[in-house]
């Protein structure tokens, strides 16, 4: 809302931005001061504001601006033609603004002490967590020749410009249970931070590859997404406390999801099965680009996880039951990632006769219909795409313009659809997601 606001403004046309009251009270306080840095008038409607039929936008345009008290049309006007404040004359003021950082060091208390204060600061996903002491973090940066000042990222997504170190990459480390070995992952994890955040529920996702899945003893087996191992446990919870601490996430401050995902507290971390690989199957860095050799850390961001429930029958194949899956996902950017245990991979290949993921990709990206009413009916589609449409961008032009109850084939980058192999062949099962991965981090690059 406010950065739309702000680019029709630097055209020098005059803007008033219109949300309901949770946003603009965000946008009016954490934004200005931290992301957007350009005063934006602001008229706010009740919420919620999606969803409701087309009687209760009457009363909400009819009624009051929520900030002034002023019948919104008023309000708008005001906002429009007011001469700008002193204040509102000021421009970029987020390019130099940092959120409130903490010191360094904590002073001394007891470790009760201090854990209710790591609580109460939400520094922690509120499970117990190890104290982040001198000693401790000192002996976590052993496992990386990065100099502990060295700025690794530069967060500017909600809080403004925070310098993400490798010295609070250590910190989060000790906090989550890592072990110095772990940093070199760790590291490249926290380029990709912090995680998804919106009013929607966002979850994430992190997929290693290579070399680094033996050296740390991942699981890519048996239970690979469930808590049954170490490494990862600690990089999907580590995740979690490097974005919620240096993205400065607070509830209900900047981070305003109504129900909020349970796959934040470890994010779908696992590691690619490719030892179970059939043959002529990539891994998935190897499918990036990346050498086999290398190892690659892969960070995906989504909403929705679809479990296959059963075994799979040969009557309704495995490709079949997830392409009428993958109808119900949003299919944002043609996003898709689907994890397959090698059982499900092999019968894939040799059975249904997909020689290569890509090969399952393109074939799902053919054959995965939806209306055009349950696409538009996405609410995050309708935010995203919706702006493209109007500008006359194709496909959503084209789309915008059809029948609600006409076919569209929304996955129209087989690319974007990700085949994951993870599990331990004990059943034909797998998971369609919409996770959307990011371009893979070289683990390497971080020891």
């Amino acid at each position: 809302m406010s950065r739309h606001a702000r680019s029709v403004e630097e055209l020098g046309v005059p803007t008033v931005a219109t949300a309901g009251i949770n946003i603009v009270n965000y946008a009016l306080d954490y934004d200005f001061k931290y992301s957007n840095g350009m005063p934006i008038r602001y008229v706010a409607f009740p919420f919620p504001i999606a969803g409701q039929p087309r009687s209760v936008h009457k009363e909400y345009v009819a009624g009051k601006d929520q900030l002034t008290g002023q019948p919104v049309m008023t309000a708008i006007v005001d906002a429009l033609t007011t001469p700008l404040t002193d204040k509102e004359k000021m421009t970029d003021t987020a390019s130099s603004a940092q959120a409130e950082t903490e010191p360094r060091f904590l002073a001394p208390d007891t470790e009760e002490n201090l854990r209710h204060l790591f609580k109460d600061k939400e520094w922690t996903d509120y499970n117990p967590i190890i104290l982040p002491t001198e000693e401790r973090v000192s002996e976590m940066l052993t496992g990386t020749s990065h100099k502990p000042d060295e700025v690794i990222n530069t967060i500017r997504f909600m809080p403004g410009n925070r310098e993400l170190t490798v010295e609070k990459v250590a910190i989060a480390a000790v906090m989550a249970g890592a072990k110095p070995e772990y940093m070199p992952l760790l590291l490249a994890i926290a380029t990709r931070a912090p995680f998804g955040n919106s009013t929607t529920s966002m979850a994430n996702t992190i997929i290693v590859n290579g070399p680094i899945r033996k050296e740390l003893g991942m699981n890519s087996g048996t239970n690979a997404m469930g808590p049954y191992n170490d490494a990862n446990s600690v990089a999907g919870r580590f995740f979690t406390l490097i974005s919620k601490t240096a993205g400065d996430y607070r509830n209900n401050v900047n981070a305003w999801e109504s129900l909020g995902s349970n796959l934040q507290y470890n994010s779908v971390t696992i590691a690619e099965n490719e030892e179970k690989l059939p043959e002529g199957w990539e891994p998935l860095h190897v499918q990036m680009g990346f050498k086999p050799e290398d190892s690659v850390v892969t960070i995906g961001t989504g909403w929705s996880y679809i479990s296959s429930l059963g075994e799979t029958q040969p009557a309704y194949p495995a490709h079949m039951l997830i392409r009428d899956y993958l109808r119900s996902l949003s299919a944002y950017g043609s996003g898709a990632t689907i994890y397959v245990d090698p059982t499900t991979a092999s019968l894939l290949k040799d059975v249904n006769g997909f020689e290569t993921k890509l090969k399952l990709s393109e074939w799902l990206s053919e054959n995965v219909e939806k209306t055009v009413a349950s696409y538009w009916g996405n609410g995050v589609i309708m935010t995203s795409n919706m702006a493209m449409a109007f500008q006359g961008l194709e496909p959503y032009a084209s789309w915008q313009k059809m029948s609600r109850d006409a076919l569209i084939k929304p996955f129209n980058n087989p690319k974007a659809i990700n085949v994951v192999v993870v599990g331990g062949s004990i059943q034909t099962t797998w998971f369609a997601t919409d996770f959307r991965l990011n371009p893979g981090v070289r683990v390497d690059d971080w020891r």
